[in-house]
């Protein structure tokens, strides 16, 4: 029983892609829209000075994981790729 759940969690951490993967497969046509809050926004766009504390943004990400813009609407993030010629992925 103990070699079944090995084996398991040996295929699952084969399944999940690595950065690089990602960023081969992306190719720089590929990207994804994540939620984050004005901390998260702070670390990752330290150049930012004055942001409100209270609200929540979208950051623009390519298949790498690198942010690529930062906005306050989903539909501001879908319009910056869509401009980019990138196509938007779902991460579930």
């Amino acid at each position: 029983m103990r070699s079944s759940v090995q084996s398991k969690t040996r295929r699952k951490a084969r399944q999940i892609p690595k950065q690089i993967d990602l960023a081969a497969l992306g190719n720089g046509e590929l990207s994804y829209i994540r939620q984050v809050s004005a901390e998260k926004a702070r670390e990752e766009f330290p150049s930012i000075e004055k942001m409100p504390k209270d609200i929540d943004l979208f950051v623009l990400h390519g298949a790498d994981g690198t942010p690529l813009a930062l906005t306050d609407t989903k539909q501001a993030a879908i319009g910056y790729a869509m401009g980019g010629d990138l196509e938007i992925r779902m991460l579930h």
